[in-house]
Parts: C-alpha cells; structure tokens; sequence
C-alpha cells in the first residue's frame, strides 16, 4: 500500500494533530496541496515550479563544491585539516546522489601536542588557540566551512574532556560530526586511514594494521579491504615523558609499569638516564611484539590488552605500521620529543629487521595522519516512496545519526538470530551500547521479498535491537532494497514494536556514515537524507580505477574521491536504471 494511501495507517499518530498544527494527514485526500504551512509543520513540499528547469528546487545545481574541516583530537597529538571537495549529480541518473569527482587539501597544520591542564584534564583554552591558528593560516572562518567531523580518541574521549571540547567546537560555528572514537572504532578508522585496507583490496590479501599512539596501539587485521578484527594494547609513545634534565614530568599508571616490568621503579620528577629509558624502550618493543605474536597469551601479558585480544590473527601477508610511533619505525621522523616515542619506534625496527615477526614490513602509507580523516563528503540521496514513519513530526527532522552497517548477509532461509548477533557484535566494534546511542541501522536485502523471509528478518532486528525496543525508542532502519513499507509494518503490528519507527528504501550507506533526515516531501511521500561520511584518504570499497554498472534501481555505490596529491575523478561510474 503506498504511504500516501488514505487507508494507509503508517503515518500513525498525525491523525491527532495539536491545534492548529499542519501535519500529514491533512494530505490523505489529496486535498488543498497548495496550503502555506505554519512553522512546525512536519514535512516540506516537491514544488513544482514553470520556469528554466536551474531554478527548479528539486534540480539543485549539477555541481557543488564544499570546504571542509578535519579535527583529530588525540592523547598526544592535536592536527586539522581543510580540504575542498568537489561532488557532480552524474546526468544519466536523475537522482539526487552527488558523487566526489575531485579533493584537493586547502591546508593540513602541524601536528601539536594535545596541551594538558593536568595528568588527564586537556587544557581547552590551549586546545581553541590551536585550532584557531589552523583557521587563522588557513585564511579561513568559521562561516566558510560547510561541514566537519571531529574524532576524539584516547584521552580525549573523557566526559569532561569530551564536553570541554564539544562547547568548544559549537562556538566555531559550522555544521560538525563529533564522532568518538572507542578503542576498536579508532583501531577500524586507523586500519583505513593508513592505506592498510586498500594494499589487502589492491593485492587479495591479509595485513596487519599496528597503529602505535601517545598511549596505545591499536591493531587492524585487513582482509580483502575489510577490516575483520580489532584490539588494542596499553602500549604508547607518551606514556613517560622527560624534560630537557632527564626528570620525569608526565608518568601514566602504564607507563610506570612498563619501568617496573624493566626493573625500575619510576615515580614522577625522578631524574632518569637516557641507557635506563633506552632499556624501557626495549623492553615494551619486546612486550609488543609478543602480544602479538604468541598464542595462547600469558597472563601479564593478556592483561597489556585494554580489549579482547585477537583471537586467530591466521596467515598475514604483510604488516604495516602507522600512527605517530610508526614515523619512527620507517624512519621517516627524527625528533625527539622527550617521550618515547622515537625509542620505541628505533627498538620496534630493529627487531624487525632482525626477524622478530614472521610477516613482511610493507612500505609504509599515512602514518602519523592516519586518523585524522579527510573531511566529510556530503551527499544527498533521497528515500524510496515505500516506507514506514510512524510518527513524522516526532522522528523527523534528525542530525548526525550514526550508520552502522552490520555484516550480514542474507540467505535462503534468514536466521534471526545470525541476524540479531551480527547487530550486537557491531555496537561491540564500534564502542556504542545498545539502547544507549541512537542509531541508524542500515542493512541489505536479498531475494524474494515473501511474507516469511521479511517476518524472520523483522525478528533479528527486534533481538539485536532489544534493548531499544523495550525502552520504546525509536528505531531507524535504512534498507537498500523495497521492503521498508512491509518490514516497518511486521515490526509494528505481528511483532508489537512499541516506540516509534522510520524504515525507509532506496539508500545504500555504509559505516563511518553520519545521516541528517530531513522532513517528508509531498507529493512525492520521500525522505531527503544527507549522507556525511568520513572519507579517508583513499577508500578501500572502491577497486582503483574499475568502472562498475549497476542493474538494480537502488544499488547507488557509495563513491568516495581519492587522493594521491591529486583528485581523482569518478566521471566513470555509471549507473543503469531498471532491472
């Protein structure tokens, strides 16, 4: 039943407007469309308008360029990027997808030591004159920035930090993604960001991603361009610092352990000798590797992990490394900034060289800048006209929901639970709780649309979103194929889903996507999305250079630009309409 159908009981509660308010229902017949609205109305109008087809709203113009920012706030190292992005609506598809056909970095700073009021509170006076210099030297201000993302890791992740530096970030100005990044997220955008992916896409193989930070390492394993595992290990470049005297003035509880575990007993404002941290060095150089290496873990060991370890790390092809401590490993960062940073790195090559993994060292991609992203990419796709909105006025419109993308595919026979643990284990890897963050789960769909199939697939969601659904949140399900009117429907009436739902088709979206839903349009019963996504340097979802055509209506391939020091363009993805 289409969603415009007067019978139609998907648009819920908008049959018991406030007064005076303006809602869906009052277009169930058909009647008066050419009404103005009051402010709070809960939808928008397709308007169509005579006149050169430019000034249509609905034809927005081909081309759009956007200037974005990049902020990556870490436990050490604080860096910002401005990037100019250039994204075409391709002709052939009469859709409102744009696609990046060019990047070009306006401006990349120094990268600066995240400046610290104490051993855990950063000092965010220090921190907004960093990013105000960035700006300052970029010759840009905050209303010439169109969009950003800023990504917290390690330290900066704290609530009062997290705080301190979102108030901060509001003040700029500018439309930001504030994404925060837990330990097996930032290990995922490390993976990506270091090029690691895209040499597994590239060559079919299995690497290695070891990202080494101010305070820990996070480990990537790439297979065929995913990254399939996570973990990280209390392992960093920063965790003891000296001054210019040799006394120690920053000492994390790991940090002092690792002394203990190399036989000193360390406490800050001791004076410490250069052959005593060169032997600190070595020794976490030594921990490192074995963690990594050997299986099944000894217990101090195991404990180094501040995740799951990686249970079966299986026949690797390669290893790379990234991160600031991965500058040393290639050699490519001289600086000593007092840390550990450069004794680790040297320590790490040398037992490489000598074969301490078994696995060859790659040439090395992003190191330092790994995950500080590129700016976000905007793209506008809009909705299916088959969907389910419960409640318009409530649900729309959203900013900043995050996609996750559960890795499940669909068979024959769907298996709810395979389904429900496939959702679960995603919040894992993306550091959010169930019921806690709201959400937008976007999932693909596969054969015969039947009644049992769809019903089996409506069951996992409901086990993998329990949580959600027993605190009568709303759920936000975006699918790639039609069965959002049916689905949302099953959900709501055989499966007596309480709380709101918005499931809607014909949008492909991927992790590492953020989503605004704009307010329904009439007549044409659609959802506007915006999609920004944290676009990395080089996206591994795209084999390089081969043109893909696609047969379904709705299969949009999420195309990133890529960057070499040069735009790369996507004029060759084509798009063939109608199975």
């Amino acid at each position: 039943m289409p969603a415009s159908d007067p019978k139609s009981d998907t648009l819920g509660p908008a049959d018991s407007p406030s007064p005076n308010r303006h809602t869906l229902a009052d277009h169930r017949l058909g009647a008066d469309l050419a009404h103005v609205h009051d402010g709070n109305a809960d939808h928008d109008h397709d308007d169509f308008i005579d006149g050169p087809i430019e000034d249509n709203p609905l034809w927005i113009a081909d081309n759009v360029t956007l200037v974005s920012v990049g902020i990556d706030i870490g436990s050490a190292g604080t860096q910002v990027i401005f990037s100019k992005v250039h994204l075409r609506r391709l002709s052939e598809d009469l859709t409102s997808r744009y696609y990046v056909v060019g990047r070009e970095t306006l401006f990349r700073s120094p990268v600066s030591l995240t400046p610290y009021q104490s051993e855990e509170r950063i000092d965010d006076a220090k921190l907004r004159t960093i990013i105000h210099d960035a700006y300052k030297t970029a010759s840009l201000e905050a209303k010439d920035i169109d969009t950003g993302v800023v990504i917290l890791t390690g330290e900066a992740l704290r609530r009062d930090n997290a705080q301190a530096i979102a108030a901060l970030l509001a003040e700029q100005g500018g439309d930001f993604v504030t994404a925060t990044a837990g330990h097996h997220m930032e290990a995922m955008l490390a993976g990506y960001g270091s090029g690691a992916a895209r040499v597994s896409s590239d060559q079919g193989q299995r690497i290695l991603n070891i990202d080494i930070g101010g305070g820990t390492t996070k480990l990537a394993l790439a297979d065929k361009g995913r990254v399939i595992a996570t973990a990280a290990i209390h392992i960093g470049g920063r965790l003891q610092v000296v001054d210019d005297a040799g006394r120690i003035i920053r000492l994390d509880p790991a940090g002092q352990h690792h002394a203990a575990q190399a036989g000193f007993r360390w406490s800050k404002g001791d004076n410490v000798d250069p052959t005593s941290l060169d032997k600190v060095a070595e020794y976490m150089a030594d921990a490192l590797i074995a963690t990594i290496r050997m299986r099944p873990l000894p217990a101090p060991l195991k404990a180094l992990y501040l995740t799951e370890p990686i249970a079966e790390i299986g026949q690797i092809d390669g290893v790379m490394f990234s991160g600031g401590v991965g500058e040393y490993v290639y050699g490519r960062e001289d600086r000593d900034f007092g840390d550990m940073g450069r004794r680790l790195g040297r320590a790490l090559r040398k037992r490489l060289d000598a074969g301490a993994l078994p696995w060859p060292l790659l040439p090395a991609g992003e190191c330092i800048r790994a995950t500080a992203l590129g700016a976000s990419e905007y793209s506008v796709q809009l909705s299916g006209n088959t969907s389910t909105i419960t409640n318009p006025g409530t649900l729309l419109p959203r900013r900043n929901l995050q996609v996750l993308q559960p890795p499940y595919v669909c068979e024959e026979v769907i298996d709810p639970d395979q389904l429900a643990a496939a959702i679960r284990g995603h919040f894992t890897s993306f550091d959010l709780t169930e019921g806690e963050a709201d959400v937008a789960l976007a999932l693909r769909w596969l054969g015969a649309p039947s009644h049992e199939r769809i019903f089996a697939f409506a069951q996992g969601i409901a086990r993998g979103m329990a949580i959600t659904i027993a605190q009568k949140k709303p759920l936000y399900i975006m699918l790639d194929g039609d069965i959002a009117q049916t689905l949302g429907a099953i959900l709501r009436e055989e499966l007596d889903v309480q709380g709101e739902i918005l499931c809607i088709d014909g949008v492909v979206l991927w992790d590492f996507d953020y989503i605004d839903l704009g307010r329904i349009r009439l007549p044409s019963m659609t959802v506007p999305v915006t999609i920004k996504s944290l676009v990395f340097s080089e996206d591994p979802r795209l084999p390089r250079g081969q043109a893909h055509l696609h047969h379904h209506d709705h299969d949009h391939d999420h195309a990133h630009g890529h960057e070499h020091g040069h735009s790369h363009a996507h004029g060759h993805h084509h798009h063939k309409h109608g199975s």
